[in-house]
C-alpha cells in the first residue's frame, strides 16, 4: 500500500479528518468512475452516483479495512458491491443493457469509445467487470479475484472469453 494511503486512512479513521479522505476521493474517484462508465454502457450520470454510492459506504466503513489488500482493490471490491447492489435491485437483464447500447450507438457518431462501449455491453457480466478490472483500471489477475471474490481460473476464464469477444467485434467493425 503506498504510504500516503496508509496516513490518509489512518487520519480518516482514528482522528475522523474528512479533508484525508476527500484526498482519498480526489485520487481514486477517476478510476471508480471510469469502472462505472464501463459497466453502465457510459451512463454518466447514474456512474457518478454509484462513484458516489461507493466513497460514502467507504466512509462509513473505513474502520473495517484491514490493510490486507491495497486500499484502492478494498475500494474497487465496495464499488463492485456497489454495481451489482443496483444491478439486482432494479433488476436489469443483459437484453437492457444491450438495448441501450444500441440505442446509444444508433444515435451517435461513429468513433471507438462507442463502439468500445458497444463492445462492452456484448459481454456477460462477469466478463465485462473482469476486462474492465484488468484493461481498464490496471488490476492484477490477484486484485481482480479479491474484489470478485472469484477463483484464479475463472477470472482467467472470463478474461479470456471476454477479450476474444471483443476482438472479434472489434475486427468486425473495421478495426485491426
Amino acid at each position: 500500500m503506498v504510504a500516503s494511503d496508509l496516513s490518509l486512512l489512518t487520519q480518516v479513521a482514528v482522528f475522523h479528518n474528512k479533508r484525508a479522505f476527500d484526498q482519498l476521493v480526489v485520487k481514486y474517484q477517476s478510476p471508480i468512475r471510469r469502472f462505472f462508465l464501463n459497466q453502465t454502457g457510459g451512463d454518466e450520470h447514474l456512474s457518478d452516483d454509484l462513484a458516489q454510492d461507493t466513497f460514502v459506504k467507504a466512509y462509513l466503513n473505513i474502520g473495517q479495512f484491514r490493510g490486507m489488500a491495497n486500499f484502492s482493490t478494498w475500494l474497487f471490491r465496495i464499488a463492485y458491491n456497489v454495481f451489482y447492489d443496483y444491478v439486482r435491485s432494479h433488476k436489469l437483464t443483459e437484453q437492457i443493457d444491450e438495448s441501450v447500447a444500441r440505442r446509444q450507438a444508433s444515435t451517435a457518431d461513429a468513433s471507438l469509445s462507442i463502439d468500445l462501449q458497444h463492445a462492452l455491453s456484448i459481454l456477460s457480466p462477469a466478463e465485462r467487470t473482469c476486462v474492465t478490472l484488468q484493461v481498464m483500471e490496471g488490476q492484477s489477475i490477484e486484485n481482480i479475484c479479491e474484489i470478485t471474490e472469484m477463483v484464479e481460473g475463472t477470472v482467467k476464464s472470463h478474461l479470456s472469453r471476454g477479450k476474444q469477444k471483443l476482438a472479434m467485434f472489434l475486427r468486425k467493425n473495421g478495426y485491426s
